[in-house]
């Protein structure tokens, strides 16, 4: 077989491949299915520039294809007369990029003002990023949990984003489009969920070791689910005479003094009337959540004894360092935060 036709076969299949990969699924955080208006309007903005470049594409190889089959080279033939320019040419390969810029520029516009007007009656929520997790404060309860962002169906939500030390970007595709989340800045998304469920989300900007570790969920749900969520994250955790022995051996574990300060769980961690931490996420509720560690790990008791014995290991570049724990104490400690709902 002769090498060009081997080279052929060999593109023909890595492209059937890559096609064929490209149409698996499921696709947990795909833009082409929105969820909220944001990723509606998105989507829609999307498709026609999709369209307006297959029109393009479609032109120009057609355009390619007959010049040169129309003017090859025939045995016995002069070659063609040599033309020095052609001004209709020349105008109208200028004119229609100049279209095509505009046909793209007028429904961008259009859809980043319509995407970026004052929402009435919004849930405000602050986000905040942190390497590698989310924070997620709710000013008009005071609600502050970290890592899964809950909102619900059918009511206007603004997130203002700011960041605790280095670019982020808050991506949850199926709602809207990404932002970046900076030091001393607040930008903002603003989106109207239409479904309830979970969507996954993920940091889409490069912020070090763990950064492709750094997801998070939005829990979208109805509203009654969503105000018996917040009273809940509003409760005070069980006391320590209603927990079980374990877990007060846990409750103990978490307030030991340790040295270095680091190892330390509550100097950086806050759980309401025990600590009040801020450099890790507020634990006051902790057994709520489905996930740990930015979404590493399932909430879970083997997931969170695996986080206690080496979170580096889990989580490269973690903050959290290994706090050296005996078995019994991550046992211990297991217990106690699994009390925390």
């Amino acid at each position: 077989m002769p090498r060009r036709r081997i080279v052929a076969a060999l593109l023909t299949s890595a492209s059937l491949i890559t096609i064929v990969s490209a149409c698996g699924g499921p696709f947990p955080q795909s833009t082409l299915h929105p969820a909220a208006d944001l990723g509606f309007e998105i989507d829609r903005l999307f498709r026609l520039i999709v369209w307006l470049a297959a029109g393009v594409f479609i032109t120009v190889e057609t355009l390619l294809l007959y010049v040169a089959f129309r003017f090859r080279a025939r045995p016995g033939q002069p070659p063609p007369a040599r033309v020095h320019g052609n001004t209709l040419l020349e105008v109208s390969w200028t004119l229609a990029p100049a279209l095509i810029l505009i046909l793209v520029a007028v429904p961008t516009i259009r859809t980043i003002l319509r995407t970026e007007r004052e929402r009435p009656g919004a849930l405000e929520i602050t986000v905040v990023g942190h390497q590698w997790w989310w924070e997620f404060r709710y000013p008009g309860s005071g609600v502050v949990t970290a890592n899964e962002l809950h909102v619900p169906v059918g009511k206007p939500v603004v997130l203002s984003m700011t960041s605790a030390d280095v670019i982020h970007s808050f991506w949850a595709p199926r709602l809207g489009g990404k932002r970046d989340v900076l030091s001393g800045r607040t930008n903002r998304i603003r989106f109207t969920p239409d479904s309830v469920g979970v969507f996954m989300g993920q940091c889409a900007e490069f912020c070090g070791q763990s950064h492709a570790n750094m997801g998070l969920r939005v829990v979208v749900e109805d509203s009654v689910a969503f105000a018996a969520w917040q009273e809940r994250q509003l409760a005070p955790p069980l006391p320590p005479d209603s927990l079980s022995p374990l877990a007060r051996e846990g409750l103990d574990a978490f307030r030991k003094i340790r040295e270095p300060a680091s190892n330390t769980c509550i100097a950086c961690h806050t759980v309401q009337g025990i600590s009040a931490g801020v450099l890790g996420p507020n634990l006051t509720h902790l057994a709520s959540r489905s996930t740990i560690a930015g979404g590493t790990l399932p909430n879970t008791p083997e997931g969170l004894t695996r986080w206690l014995k080496d979170p580096p290991a889990v989580k490269p570049g973690s903050k959290m360092p290994n706090p050296g724990l005996s078995d019994a104490e991550i046992a211990a400690l297991v217990a106690y935060l699994q009390s925390l709902r």
